[in-house]
């Protein structure tokens, strides 16, 4: 074990990972205060060795280490990747290949909705993590060893939790499914945040069109204010007061001043001068360029009662087969299947679809039933019951 300060000895480790059948990687940052994600700590191992490596160094280039996150050589274990992954590809445009997601390998082994990595741990080795250095400041430099210790447990146990998944995913025939979900956490696109759809996050009960427009350029300028600044949205306006501002509309610095949650004479500052820039642009927009607002599909009639069919058919199915619920279908899939045959969900499509789709439609479609039989739940087909 050691931790990696010098340039050299990064080239020297990346060099010999780089003949590695997988490694397990791991990051420790910090958010709190920033827009961006602060690089404060690597942890990466092989079958053969472990090490920390400390980006804060003055003689160190992650370089080495970023090009073998794209040896395609070479597998990648995570555990959560996508918060470490949104790290790399700031920093380094990387996305690391082939990948592998042990949180998402566990839900496909049934092992329960994103399961935490503390709980993974103690179910597959036994062990218990010690939790000590879990709220630390990581930026703060020396480390000690109690630190340095904390952070390479989430990568020497991740070699276990590996092998046994993989082993898991072989014999049940599921390496497919895991393949299926990475793809998303493969693509490079799923990292890249663009202030133009910044809105998409904001909850909005109002269908006014001008309202919508002064929302997403408000949010626009709030996410672009946000990453200059490297501080976050909230810190420059929270979701709720940016609602507010674009119901009130304010055309002039006493109307924002007026608006609770802005600091005092905000109208009178840059930025408050910036928001009556962008207040006006949504208000002088020509009526055909305002968004178009979907109507909201009228709920179909004992909406209610199928929805409960189908989550008695969905838990009975992934208990069955030993797969977390979650991954194959949400309650907004539920309702939205309950609504539409048709709907453009994933459990109606791929394996989730012969796990579960092909029969939620059977159910909806009085192909099949529910019956007790020796105190459990069981699903049979009706015209074969009549018969």
């Amino acid at each position: 074990m050691s931790v990696i300060t010098k340039n050299d000895q990064l080239i020297a480790l990346c060099e010999r990972l780089s003949q590695a059948e997988y490694i397990t990687v791991d990051t420790e940052f910090l958010r709190d205060k920033t827009y961006w994600s602060k690089l404060c700590l690597i942890q990466v191992a092989s079958e053969e060795e472990y090490h920390a490596i400390d980006p804060l160094a003055e003689d160190i280039d992650l370089a080495p280490f970023y090009d073998l996150l794209a040896n395609e050589k070479v597998l990648k274990v995570f555990h959560a990747a996508r918060q470490d992954i949104e790290i790399f590809v700031k920093e380094a445009g990387v996305v690391p290949k082939p990948l592998f997601d042990s949180q998402v390998a566990a839900m496909v082994c049934g092992f329960g909705d994103n399961i935490g990595y503390d709980k993974l741990v103690s179910n597959l080795t036994g062990q218990t993590l010690d939790k000590s250095s879990r709220f630390t400041d990581w930026s703060r430099r020396p480390l000690t060893q109690r630190q340095i210790e904390y952070a390479l447990g989430d990568v020497t146990h991740l070699r276990i939790i590996y092998k046994k998944l993989r082993d898991k995913l072989e014999q049940s025939g599921r390496t497919s499914w895991l393949d299926e979900e990475m793809a998303e956490l493969l693509n490079h696109e799923t990292y890249i945040t663009r202030p133009e759809d910044a809105w998409k996050r904001i909850k909005m009960r109002n269908n006014n069109r001008r309202f919508h427009a002064i929302v997403r350029k408000l949010a626009q300028w709030r996410e672009q204010e946000a990453q200059r600044r490297n501080i976050p949205r909230n810190r420059i306006m929270r979701d709720e007061v940016l609602l507010e501002v674009a119901a009130i509309r304010p055309q002039h610095a006493n109307s924002l001043n007026g608006i609770r949650g802005l600091p005092p004479q905000f109208g009178t500052t840059k930025p408050g001068q910036a928001v009556l820039k962008v207040v006006k642009e949504a208000l002088d927009m020509p009526e055909d360029q305002l968004p178009t607002i979907p109507r909201p599909r009228p709920p179909a009639q004992n909406i209610d009662p199928v929805m409960e069919l189908l989550k008695v058919l969905l838990k009975l199915k992934c208990q069955k087969e030993g797969v977390a619920a979650k991954l194959v279908a949400t309650m907004d899939d539920l309702e939205k299947l309950a609504q539409d045959d048709k709907a453009d969900i994933p459990a109606l499509h791929g394996w989730r679809y012969e796990l579960f789709g092909k029969e939620a439609l059977d159910l909806k479609n009085g192909r099949i039933g529910f019956a007790m039989k020796d105190g459990e739940i069981t699903v049979f087909a009706l015209d074969e019951e009549r018969s």
